[in-house]
C-alpha cells in the first residue's frame, strides 16, 4: 500500500523535484494532455462532422459547446470531493469517465448521441485538472510550486498547438472517430499509472456538502459560458439568447458570492481572496486569460482564411509558439521558486506584447518569417507568464487549501477563456462584415466565402487581413492592461517560515 500523501519538505535538501514527484507530475500531465488535447482537436474537425451528419454549423458547435459546459458544471464540485473521497479516488474516476466518453464518442451514430457523449467526457475533463493540480502541488510542497507549475504548463500551452495539427492529420488521413479514439490508450496508461503512483490519500473529514451553493455555481457557470459562446453564431450581445442566459448566470453567481460571505463552509471558499497574493494572481490571471486566448483563437483562423492554409498547415505554423514556451518554462519553474513572481511575469508580458505588436500590422503578404518570429516571441513570454501567475497564487496558502484553490484557478481560466474567445470573435465578426458589408452574423462565412473565389481572392485576402490586424489591436490592448495587476504581484519569494493564514471573510449583514 502506498503512503500517506504528505507535503514534500521545504528546505534546501527538497529543492529539487524528486523521484517521487516526477512519478506523480508524470501522471497528471499525461491526464493533462489527454484532456486539453481532446479540447483542441475537436475544433479542426467541426466542418468534417457538419458533413458527416449533415447538420447545421450551429448545431455541431454543441460538440465543442457542450463539453465546454460539463467542464463548468463539475469543476466546482471538484475541491470539495476530492476532500470527501481523497484525491486518487477522484482523479481515477476522472480518468475513467473521459475514458468512457472518449469510446462512447467514437462509436457516436448521429449527431445528437455524439453530443451527449461529449459531455460524458467534459464531466470526467473538468475532474482531471484541478485534481491533477492538487496532486501535484501537494506532493511538491509550497516551496516547489514554480517547478511544479512549469512541469503541468507543458500540455497547457502545446495543447492548443498539437491539438490543430493531430486533429487535421487523423480527420484528412483516418477518420474522425480516432479524434476520440485517440485519448483511449493514452487514458488506459495514465489510468494503470494513477493506481500504480499516485500517493494514497486519506479522505479528510468531510463538511456538509454545500448543495444549494452547488445549484448556484455550476448553472450559474454553464448558463454565462452558454450565453458568451452563442455571440459569434448571433454576431451581437443584444440576441436573446445570449444576454438572457449571460444575465441569469451573472445574477446565480452574484447570489453565491453574497451567501457564501456568510457561510462557515461554502463549496467554493471565498476566504482564499483575503489572500493579497491569490487575489491580485487570479485578477492577473483573468485579465490575461482574457485577451491571450482571445488572440489564440483568431491565429489559426487568419493563417486559413487570410493565407488559404489547410487546418494542418496552420496548426504547424503555430508550432515556434510551443517551442518558445518548452525553452523559456523550465527556466521560469526554477525562478519562480527563488525570485518574485513579479520579476517573472512583467518581462513575460512585455515580451507577448512586443511580438503582438507584429499581428497588430498584418495583412495578406505578411512575410512568414516574420510572424513565425514573432509566435516565438511570444511562446517564450507565454513560459514566463501562465504558469507563474498561478505559482502567486499557491505559494502561500496551506496544503489544505490546495484543492479548494485549485478549484477556483481553474474555473477563473475556463470561464475568463471562454469570454476572451467570444469577445475576439465578436470583434472579428463585425470588423469582417463591415468590409464585406454584410450583418455581423455572416461577416465570416461572406469573408471565407469571397477569399475561396479566384476572382475575388485578393481583394478579399486583403480586407480580411485589414480585420485581423484590428482585431489583434483589440487583443494587444487588453494584454498591455495585464501589467497593471501584474505589477501588484508579490515584491518578494515566499519564504518556508511563512504561513499561509488566509484572512477570514467579513460578514455581510
Amino acid at each position: 500500500m502506498s503512503a500517506p500523501a504528505t507535503p514534500a519538505s521545504p528546505d534546501a535538501s527538497g529543492d529539487k523535484l524528486d523521484r517521487g514527484v516526477l512519478k506523480v507530475a508524470s501522471v497528471v500531465v499525461l491526464g493533462a494532455i489527454m484532456a486539453i488535447l481532446d479540447t483542441t482537436v475537436v475544433n479542426v474537425a467541426l466542418q468534417k462532422l457538419t458533413i458527416q451528419f449533415s447538420t447545421s454549423f450551429d448545431t455541431i458547435q454543441w460538440v465543442a459547446t457542450g463539453y465546454m459546459l460539463a467542464l463548468a458544471t463539475v469543476i466546482p464540485v471538484t475541491g470539495w470531493a476530492s476532500d470527501r473521497f481523497g484525491t486518487k479516488r477522484l482523479y481515477l474516476l476522472a480518468i475513467g469517465t473521459f475514458l468512457v466518453g472518449s469510446m462512447l464518442a467514437g462509436r457516436a451514430w448521429n449527431v445528437e448521441s455524439l453530443i451527449a457523449f461529449r459531455v460524458v467526457q467534459g464531466l470526467g475533463g473538468g475532474m482531471l485538472m484541478p485534481a491533477g493540480m492538487t496532486i501535484l502541488t501537494r506532493a511538491a510542497g509550497p516551496q516547489r510550486i514554480g517547478r511544479v507549475m512549469a512541469v503541468l504548463g507543458v500540455p497547457m500551452l502545446l495543447g492548443p498547438i498539437c491539438g490543430p495539427i493531430l486533429g487535421g492529420w487523423l480527420v484528412d488521413a483516418v477518420s474522425w472517430r480516432w479524434i476520440f479514439y485517440i485519448n483511449v490508450p493514452i487514458g488506459v496508461i495514465a489510468f494503470a499509472l494513477a493506481l500504480r503512483l499516485l500517493p494514497k490519500d486519506e479522505p479528510e473529514p468531510a463538511n456538509r456538502f454545500d448543495f444549494v451553493g452547488m445549484l448556484m455555481v455550476s448553472p450559474g457557470l454553464a448558463a454565462l459560458i452558454f450565453g458568451v459562446s452563442r455571440i459569434p453564431s448571433t454576431g451581437t450581445v443584444a440576441a436573446l439568447e445570449v444576454w438572457l442566459p449571460a444575465l441569469a448566470g451573472l445574477v446565480l453567481l452574484v447570489a453565491f458570492v453574497l451567501r457564501a460571505r456568510t457561510m462557515e463552509n461554502p463549496l467554493i471558499d471565498l476566504k482564499l481572496f483575503g489572500n493579497r497574493s491569490f487575489s491580485v494572481a487570479m485578477i492577473t490571471m483573468a485579465v490575461f486569460c482574457v485577451g491571450f486566448f482571445g488572440a489564440m483563437l483568431l491565429l489559426p483562423t487568419y493563417f486559413v482564411l487570410v493565407r488559404g492554409e489547410t487546418a494542418l498547415h496552420a496548426g504547424l505554423l503555430l508550432a515556434p509558439q510551443g517551442l518558445g514556451a518548452m525553452l523559456a518554462m523550465p527556466i521560469t519553474g526554477r525562478l519562480a521558486d527563488k525570485i518574485a513572481p513579479r520579476k517573472i511575469v512583467l518581462p513575460g508580458l512585455v515580451l507577448i506584447a512586443l511580438a503582438m505588436v507584429v499581428f497588430t500590422q498584418v495583412s495578406s503578404t505578411t512575410p512568414y518569417w516574420q510572424l513565425l518570429s514573432a509566435l516565438f516571441v511570444m511562446g517564450i513570454g507565454m513560459g514566463c507568464t501562465m504558469m507563474p501567475i498561478t505559482s502567486a497564487a499557491l505559494q502561500t496558502l496551506q496544503p489544505k487549501d490546495m484543492a479548494k484553490a485549485s478549484t477556483a484557478t481553474n474555473i477563473l481560466q475556463q470561464t475568463a477563456g471562454a469570454i476572451g474567445s467570444a469577445v475576439m470573435s465578436i470583434i472579428l465578426a463585425a470588423l469582417l462584415a463591415g468590409k464585406f458589408g454584410v450583418p455581423t452574423s455572416q461577416g465570416q462565412i461572406a469573408a471565407t466565402a469571397a477569399t475561396m473565389n479566384p476572382a475575388t481572392h485578393e481583394a478579399a485576402a486583403g480586407l480580411a487581413g485589414d480585420s485581423f490586424a484590428t482585431t489583434f489591436l483589440w487583443a494587444t490592448v487588453l494584454l498591455a492592461c495585464c501589467l497593471i495587476p501584474a505589477f501588484f504581484l508579490p515584491k518578494r519569494r515566499a519564504t518556508p517560515a511563512e504561513t499561509a493564514e488566509v484572512a477570514p471573510a467579513v460578514p455581510m449583514h
